[in-house]
């Protein structure tokens, strides 16, 4: 079920803008927009498993390669910094 986001306000003949702005916020809030584009504003799908799977599989075969250049002399070790 899809919610619908759209909120809408009409001025009257003798209303303000003002009045008509501080009415839209009003309804704004009482709905929960706001609350909920924040809650969710850099929500991210997870990953499938299959694409960890993939990255996992790169790391360790970068690893490796490390590995092996290291043994063979051709990478020194690099002094770690805290």
């Amino acid at each position: 079920m899809i919610k619908s986001n759209t909120i809408e306000v009409v001025k009257g003949a003798t209303e303000t803008n003002m009045s008509v702005m501080r009415r839209f916020s009003k309804r704004v809030s009482g709905a929960g927009l706001i609350k909920k584009t924040r809650s969710t504003r850099y929500n991210e799908r997870p990953k499938s498993a299959l694409k960890r799977k993939n990255e996992a599989l790169k790391r360790l075969e970068k690893r490796a390669v490390y590995e092996r250049l290291k043994k063979l002399g051709k990478i020194k070790d690099a002094p770690r910094y805290r």
